[in-house]
């Protein structure tokens, strides 16, 4: 069953790349790309033919179209989204891989500005192809293959140089740029020790060539690595704590690094891969010099606070200058030519107007519209119909007295709040108590020449 499945796997492959071609030769506007993209990366399990692979790198030299390279990704790319199968997927990472190292490096520049365009074409943590159990171990090696082509394009962005074609730049530059450089070399060559093959995947022969160019740019990353590393060494113990706290966590991590590429360099010898190529011999430092590097760290100099001290002595000295210094004099001026003085310019203090919280300043009301509305706590008002006052005795009846009696007007306008049964106002009561004592002390007379009224005595029996 197995093998069945196997043939029939492998005969629908070829009748979709026949498929493939035919379109392309009906209503593609590039058909000799297409045609060369599908038959480099058909389903065959086996290395491409060099030939398509030559058409397809003559599209993207330095003397044709950026428009052509553009398109030739995206072919590339759409090629990669589309297939499960192992192959596939393969072949196409061997001509992404074979283009950056072999074609224009424009070619490298349109794949980065795809890449933040479109999104990673070379994001495939989610292949798979679970047809059989090898094809289950060349998707994981392939998964890790792409990871390292990404990785390859990253470094290119942090150290801008190739590190396989163009010449190392690790071996001059000052410190900053080592503590920026290093741990991304340090990030490629993890990248490419996880390409190392395992189970069926070690003897399979699309595999074993990616993986020859794998180790070869080993080489180059390693060498960057080591004068990288030398450098640093060389301005270690003349760092401040901050600095040589990265430092050292870079020393360490490239020991174990190096270490690492020592097996994966048996790895590949084991499959016949990199005989011919001159790989490298690691030779690990003497662990006395680890240890003084650690010493060193814990009584290094702190940056921060001599670099905060100098700021602060720089930031004060102009300032203290500026105050130190007296003014310069007035010119002279002789007394014939002397211009007055101008008068001086006495500054007006604006006046803050208080806030009158108790309203004193606040305008007198109109007294004839509170008359108006108290008539009655102010004078008392005749009625037309009220019988007149009669002289001598009959001026005991006063006026309070007839107010007591008279029912109010429908008219008048008294607060609800302060009427007396019979509707009577308070204030309306004391003034006629007032009224009533004033006629009183008017009326009443004192003679002390008159004798009182000898007092009726009763009858003698």
């Amino acid at each position: 069953m197995a093998g069945g499945g196997t043939s029939i796997r492998k005969y629908v492959g070829a009748l979709k790349d026949s498929t493939t071609v035919s379109i392309a030769k009906v209503n593609s506007d590039y058909k000799q790309l297409d045609i060369a993209i599908v038959k480099a990366t058909n389903h065959v399990e086996r290395p491409a033919k060099e030939k398509y692979i030559r058409d397809i790198f003559m599209h993207l030299n330095s003397g044709r179209a950026r428009a052509d390279v553009a398109y030739c990704i995206r072919a590339l790319a759409r090629r990669l989204s589309k297939t499960r199968n192992w192959a596939v997927a393969l072949k196409t990472l061997i001509v992404i891989h074979r283009a950056l190292r072999e074609v224009d490096p424009s070619f490298r520049d349109e794949l980065i500005s795809y890449g933040r365009s479109s999104g990673q074409m070379l994001h495939m943590s989610y292949f798979k192809d679970d047809s059989s159990p090898d094809a289950w171990d060349h998707s994981a090696w392939i998964r890790n293959y792409a990871l390292f082509l990404e990785e390859r394009l990253e470094s290119f962005r942090v150290l801008n140089y190739d590190v396989e074609l163009d010449p190392l730049g690790t071996r001059d530059v000052d410190t900053t740029g080592l503590l920026a450089q290093l741990p991304a070399l340090s990030q490629l060559l993890f990248r490419l020790i996880s390409c190392q093959p395992h189970g069926s995947s070690s003897y399979n022969t699309i595999i074993q060539h990616a993986l020859s160019m794998v180790a070869t740019e080993s080489v180059r990353i390693q060498t960057a690595i080591n004068d990288g590393i030398l450098n640093l060494v060389d301005k270690f113990f003349d760092m401040h704590r901050d600095d040589a706290i990265r430092a050292l966590d870079i020393y360490k991590k490239a020991l174990k690094q190096a270490g690492q590429l020592s097996g994966f360099y048996d790895t590949c010898k084991t499959i016949h891969i990199g005989r011919d190529e001159k790989l490298l011999t690691i030779e690990q430092p003497p662990a006395s010099f680890l240890q003084a590097m650690e010493d060193y760290v814990r009584d290094a100099p702190l940056a921060s606070k001599n670099q905060a001290v100098l700021a602060i002595e720089y930031n004060r000295k102009p300032e203290e200058e500026e105050v130190s210094t007296p003014p310069p004099p007035p010119p002279q001026v002789s007394t014939s030519e002397k211009e007055p003085e101008p008068e001086p310019v006495t500054e007006v203090v604006p006046r803050v107007e208080q806030i009158d919280l108790l309203g004193m300043d606040e305008p007198t009301p109109d007294t004839s519209k509170l008359d108006q509305k108290n008539a009655l706590a102010l004078a008392i008002v005749e009625q037309d119909n009220a019988p007149k006052a009669a002289s001598g005795s009959e001026n005991v009846a006063t006026s309070w007295e007839l107010a007591l009696v008279t029912a109010p007007s429908a008219s008048e306008n008294v607060a609800t709040s302060r009427n007396l049964a019979g509707g009577l106002d308070l204030l309306t009561l004391d003034s006629l108590y007032d009224d009533a004592h004033r006629h009183t002390q008017q009326n009443a007379s004192y003679n002390p020449w008159e004798q009182p009224a000898p007092a009726s005595s009763a009858p003698m029996m």
